[in-house]
This record gives C-alpha cells, structure tokens and sequence, in this order.
C-alpha cells in the first residue's frame, strides 16, 4: 500500500473510525487522494460529473476545493503585493479575501452549453463533451455513479482516458464499467443508492480535508 505523511493518514484514520465499514476501501481512497494530489502538484485541474445526487455532489465537491474548507487559506504575501500594485484600493479588499483555491469544474452546472449540445448533437455525449473542450492530459476526472454504469458518465471517462487524463471512480460497491475503466474506483460497501450516497459524502470529504491540509499548510485539528 502506498503510504501518506502522518497529518494525512489521521485524516483516513478518523474516517474509518467514524465509517467502519469503509475500512475494506482504505487502499483504493489512499490511491484516489494520491492520484488528485499529483494531479494538483503539476498544475493540473479536477473536472466532475454525476446525475440527479451526484450532480449535487459534484457541485459540493467544487465547493469545498475552490474555497477554504476548514482553513482560511491564506493569499501569499507576494500575490497580495501584486494585488496592491495593480490596483491599491481594489486591490487590498481582494488581498483581505481572496483564498486558495484547488481548480475544479462540476460539468453538470453549465446550461446554455449543455442544452445547445443536447439539443444539438448527442444528449448522452454531453459530459464528454465538456471534458474534449476543458481537459488535458494530467488532469483528473472523477465520475459519481451510484451504479458505475452511467453511460454519459463513461463516454466521459473515455474521452479522459484518451487524452491522457487519469479517471476515478465513485460507485457502489458492485462491479461495474466504471470501475473497470477507471484508474483507481472507490466502492463503497453499499448497494441501494441512497445508501451508497450517505456514504459518498463523507469519502469526498476526507479527501478534500487531506488535499486542503497539503497544499495549504493549515494545522486542521
């Protein structure tokens, strides 16, 4: 099993005691924070999909990443000065504000391009799409799929896959074409989707908590 520093495994640790039952998907977590965190270290982005919940989890995740979580990430003091130089007024209100953010795009939230292209072309091909336009290779996409057999979902995937961009996967426990087309899937032990979507949450919330912990150098307790 790859291994984590010890500020990051406490935050798996403290999942798996709260969620016993994901225990048996530690080393598939630990891979998917892995892959998202290399992912970021060279410069790359997180584009995300899911129908119905998991288009409202995409979303959740978007928020998470692209402001502070629990840390108030801080600009650095040079991007403040930039700010201040550019212009002083404006400037220091976005100084005071602005967080770091860890770039992530939820393709469910885009309607004008979404129903031109369903209206269009291809409904299903809709996310692939969006990942042909916004993805390159060294990106990451994440697809949510209760079932993992989502097929706007998999021509995505595919499409990711093709340009050179890792693809996680989000399901239930079954096996399925999502889990075995991804990179590395995340199968929570549960069949029934609701069930499996009580579990996706805090899953998502434990990576972004442990990506958020290493980029910005909080100490989250």
């Amino acid at each position: 099993m790859k291994t984590l520093a010890h500020k990051l495994e406490k935050h798996i640790d403290l999942l798996m005691e709260r969620y016993p039952q994901l225990s048996g998907i530690r080393e598939d977590f630990i891979n998917a924070y892995l892959t998202l965190e290399k992912c970021y270290e060279n410069g790359g982005k997180l584009l995300i999909a899911g129908n119905g919940g998991s288009a409202a989890d995409a979303e959740h995740i978007v928020g998470e990443l692209m402001k502070g979580f629990r840390s108030p990430r801080r600009l650095q003091d040079n991007y403040k000065d930039a700010l201040m130089q550019e212009n002083k007024e404006l400037g220091e209100v976005l100084a005071s504000n602005l967080q770091g953010a860890l770039p992530a795009i939820a393709l469910d939230g885009h309607s004008s391009l979404t129903t031109a292209y369903m209206n269009d072309c291809e409904p299903l091909l809709c996310f692939a799409q969006q990942v042909n336009g916004y993805g390159k290779e060294g990106d990451v996409f994440l697809g949510i799929s209760t079932s993992g057999n989502s097929r706007n979902i998999l021509y995505a995937g595919t499409v990711a896959k093709a340009k050179g961009m890792k693809v996680i996967g989000l399901t239930g426990e079954k096996e399925s074409q999502l889990s075995r087309m991804a990179d590395v899937c995340i199968r929570v032990p549960q069949v029934e989707t609701y069930m499996i979507q009580e579990l996706h949450l805090p899953v998502y919330h434990c990576i972004c908590l442990m990506l958020e912990d290493r980029f910005f150098g909080e100490d989250i307790r």
